[in-house]
């Protein structure tokens, strides 16, 4: 199971608020219906990474296809071989690591 950090954002666009496109990939099915977290910077999501990957280069075509004229799509991927990992894992990790006494 792997992580996947994901920014799209439509550039040379009238305002500089996204939020609207950002809701549009929230609603998608493709993200709507598996495992994810929105965040300030981005959203993440969990799947197979080969699965990730193509979902990623399939959001990125929804801004394109309303218009906006340049995307920049930033990806980050962690992809964990030993053990199964999942949202809030590692935030999970560190919380439990700041309450121990050292």
């Amino acid at each position: 199971m792997a992580l996947m950090h994901l920014t799209i954002i439509p550039l040379g666009i009238q305002t500089p608020s996204v939020g609207e496109f950002v809701a549009e990939i929230q609603k998608t099915p493709e993200v709507s219906e598996i495992p994810f977290q929105l965040t300030d910077m981005g959203t993440i999501i969990e799947g197979d990474s080969r699965d990730l990957l193509e979902l990623a280069g399939r959001l990125a075509e929804l801004p394109f296809k309303n218009g906006i004229q340049r995307v920049v799509t930033q990806i980050s991927l962690d992809d964990r071989r030993d053990k199964k990992i999942s949202l809030g894992d590692k935030t999970a990790s560190v919380a439990a690591r700041l309450k121990s006494p050292e």
